[in-house]
């Protein structure tokens, strides 16, 4: 079409120019690119909209996620999610490449007669990961992902949630409210990036919670005081976190509550069967893999505790994970230590494990799919 063409080249290039800023785009180029939003390039759907596939003429390619049409809801979420990625950028968080928010009038059929009508149309133009959200990687110890690549993500996305609470501003940390695996996008390498902040918060200066006055977020992933009394924290995206690297490892939501298992059984049974795995595998790096494991499934117990105050902050989180990267520590056989003498201490959190067992059911109450 006439005029595209000259417009075409910029979303280009702000796709190639990582350090480019996000713009307005028009909705005639978004539309162009889908193939006027063709079932067949719908990649995702969600229920405040839907995510299509979008290629340039050079041949690359972008996600356009089109809002559904919901007056005064999706208004605030598109809103909301524009304002959170212009001023984010970071490795393990989507990188947004531009808005469109245009009004149409258009004629339609009213009792009987053609009327005019306002028609909002809201998108978000984002990076294409290739690979899906986690979500569909998601597989129990046996198959699927190897350990190394489970590491990987399970770090970076506690690196993206870092820099969401403590780097991106001095003092106003952004909570996310609705981290889980759908929501974490994979590239290529399977580095993995947070997306959709349509719920997200910006806290003020020197505020450390806040009460929602309405609800969002998924089931499942919500924190306890989130769910019932509406507290808003940056303990409340630590909690999501801890039940996403449960996922990843254990391919479940379900902990040792729901297992009947005590915590230190849950913890060894996760360990056999990454061993057994790893074992089939001729793994060479066998121990250092199962501390790396005991580790993590210790760090996601630890941040799904019920009491807000002793799950871990993402700066613990990142410092725990990088002392263990740095360190040569000799890493004992456990292979034939009995459950309740496998080791629980290395994690660097300085929470203890016995206040998790200690818990009312957070997985019988919260994880209902």
């Amino acid at each position: 079409m006439i005029g595209q063409s000259s417009r075409r080249p910029s979303l280009e290039s702000i796709l190639q120019d990582i350090q480019a800023k996000p713009c307005k785009l028009p909705l005639e180029l978004l539309s162009d690119i889908t193939d006027d939003f063709s079932d067949e390039r719908e990649i995702g759907r969600g229920g405040f909209g839907v995510v299509y596939k979008g290629v340039l003429d050079n041949g690359d390619v972008v996600a356009v996620k089109k809002l559904v049409s919901m007056p005064g809801v999706n208004d605030q979420l598109f809103e909301n999610e524009v304002y959170h990625l212009m001023m984010l950028k970071h490795r393990n968080i989507v990188r947004f490449l531009g808005y469109c928010f245009e009004t149409q009038h258009v004629c339609i059929e009213h009792k009987g007669k053609q009327r005019f009508a306002e028609m909002s149309e809201k998108l978000i133009c984002l990076e294409y990961l290739p690979n899906g959200s986690l979500e569909r990687h998601i597989s129990d110890e046996s198959c699927g992902l190897d350990w190394h690549k489970r590491y990987k993500i399970i770090r970076g996305i506690c690196s993206g949630l870092h820099y969401l609470h403590e780097e991106i501003q001095t003092n106003t940390p952004i909570i996310h409210l609705d981290l889980k695996p759908s929501n974490i996008l994979l590239t290529n390498e399977m580095v993995p990036k947070i997306a959709d902040f349509g719920l997200s918060r910006l806290f003020g200066e020197q505020q450390s919670r806040i009460y929602a006055t309405t609800m969002g977020g998924s089931f499942g992933y919500m924190a306890p005081e989130y769910l019932h009394k509406r507290i808003i924290t940056k303990k409340s995206d630590i909690f999501s976190l801890g039940v996403i690297v449960i996922e990843i490892i254990t391919g479940r939501r379900d902990g040792p509550d729901s297992n009947g298992m005590s915590m230190l059984d849950f913890i060894a049974n996760v360990l056999e069967k990454w061993r057994n795995r790893l074992e089939d595998l001729r793994c060479t790096t066998l121990e250092k893999d199962c501390q790396q494991i005991r580790i993590c499934i210790e760090l996601g117990l630890n941040c799904v505790q019920f009491d807000e105050t002793k799950r871990p902050t993402a700066k613990e989180i990142i410092n725990s994970l990088k002392m263990q990267d740095d360190s040569n520590l000799h890493v004992i056989d456990e292979e034939k230590l009995p459950a309740d003498e496998v080791g629980v201490g290395d994690i660097e959190l300085c929470i203890c494990l016995y206040c998790i067992s200690c818990t009312p059911s957070l997985y019988n109450l919260y994880h209902e799919r």
